[in-house]
């Protein structure tokens, strides 16, 4: 028998139901006919059709275009602690399912795909690193995070802290402030430092949780990393747009003869040279500061064949529909100069982090970009994000890195 309804009504048009039915747990301002009463920014409200079915509850935001998330198409699901502290377990085991015993440094929240929309959570080592993007778990965070912190250390993580990272404008679409700083918890110290150590397929890297991007570190490229130590073995590698070394350090680990890494931030590739030197690698390891844009074309005008590996992990070209025509471009740029400098028998390893440059259309560029430098791609793997960062196929917005490995020749 459902459980009676307490919370308030959100009517859905016949459009939206037909959405929500097929599976997204977004409800957009467009497909809301009524909103019954006046609830608060951030309650949770129950979406129902316009002929009374009941759709889900989930989270009202007043000030996005995204007018509701579904947490729940269960009527008699109850929202209280146990509620909350049951969804938290389901996430953790399933890491623990994915991931085996690599989870000292992994993604345990992945909004959507676990039941959280608008909440990320990494873990690295000691310390969790939250982002919060939507009104619905802001107003949670007091409940939920220390519940988070309780499930963690109850099977044995030594957790010593939470820092936010909500310094992102998408939080601004929320109606959100943003900011960033530790999350006071009851029973524990706030850390001295927000750089911590983490150890990743063997490689030891700082990680500044407060300033490094994103989180501080990008856990999704943690096995295709792996892939390229596996390929890098006696090979002359160039990795571009490094960030603070992460591909480059992992091919060094692999054997690679020598590994140049590129990045047009001067800073980040002090933090990449720092990671060399801690991991003992500095020294077949050489770092330039440079935009790819301009060095591809000039090395490929000089004749260059000093390298027999390129790595392309570029940040995301487009973050809107809006801009993916001129982000192809951009891909294709750099994929084509890859693919001129490789000599026949090279290989290279090239990604896409956006999820409005889908695989296909990825793929596509991929093969224009062959054509234009009358070379074939020999396909080694095809890869995504790691499992921690799961892909729901009901929402495509999980669905966002595409990672190749290919021999060309």
């Amino acid at each position: 028998m459902k459980a009676a309804r307490n919370y308030p009504r959100v009517l859905v048009t016949a459009k939206g139901a037909r959405w929500v039915e097929g599976g997204h747990p977004w409800i957009y301002e467009s497909d809301v006919s009524l909103i019954e009463g006046s609830p608060e920014n951030g309650v949770l409200v129950d979406a129902v059709s316009e002929k009374g079915k009941y759709l889900g509850t989930g989270f009202l935001s007043e000030s996005s275009k995204i007018r509701v998330r579904l947490v729940s198409r269960n009527a008699n699901d109850t929202f209280d602690e146990a509620f909350w502290r049951r969804r938290i377990r389901w996430a953790w085991d399933y890491r623990k399912a994915v991931m085996g015993d690599d989870v000292s440094c992994c993604r345990v929240i992945f909004g959507e795909a676990d039941g959280f929309p608008g909440l990320t959570v990494d873990r690295f080592g000691t310390l969790l690193v939250t982002q919060t993007l939507s009104v619905g778990m802001e107003r949670l965070k007091p409940l939920l995070f220390p519940l988070l912190v309780d499930a963690l250390r109850e099977d044995g993580a030594d957790i010593r802290g939470l820092y936010e990272r909500n310094d992102v404008a998408l939080r601004e679409r929320e109606g959100l402030a943003q900011g960033k700083g530790w999350f006071a918890l009851s029973g524990l110290t706030t850390p001295e430092s927000p750089v911590t150590e983490i150890c990743e397929n063997g490689v030891y890297y700082a990680v500044d949780v407060e300033n490094g991007q994103k989180t501080g570190y990008f856990l999704d490229q943690k096995y295709n990393r792996r892939a390229v130590a596996q390929l890098a073995k006696g090979r002359r590698v160039l990795d571009c747009f490094t960030h603070t070394g992460s591909f480059a350090l992992n091919a060094a680990k692999g054997g690679a003869e020598g590994v140049t890494a590129v990045d047009v931030s001067a800073a980040a590739l002090e933090l990449a040279r720092a990671n060399a030197v801690r991991n003992g690698l500095d020294d077949r390891m050489a770092f330039l500061c440079a935009d790819v844009f301009d060095l591809l074309p000039k090395m490929e005008e000089q004749g260059h064949k000093d390298f027999d590996f390129i790595i392309l992990d570029p940040p995301a070209f487009t973050k809107s529909r809006d801009t993916a025509e001129n982000a192809e471009r951009g891909y294709k740029e750099i994929n084509l100069r890859a693919m001129r400098l490789l000599p026949r028998g090279g290989y290279l390893a090239t990604a896409s982090c956006s999820h409005f440059m889908p695989a296909a259309r990825f793929e596509r560029m991929l093969r224009d970009a062959a054509r234009d430098a009358k070379v074939q791609l020999r396909q080694i793997e095809a890869r995504q994000q790691a499992p921690d960062h799961p892909i729901l196929w009901n929402v495509p917005e999980t669905d966002y890195l595409k990672f190749y490995l290919f021999q060309v020749v």
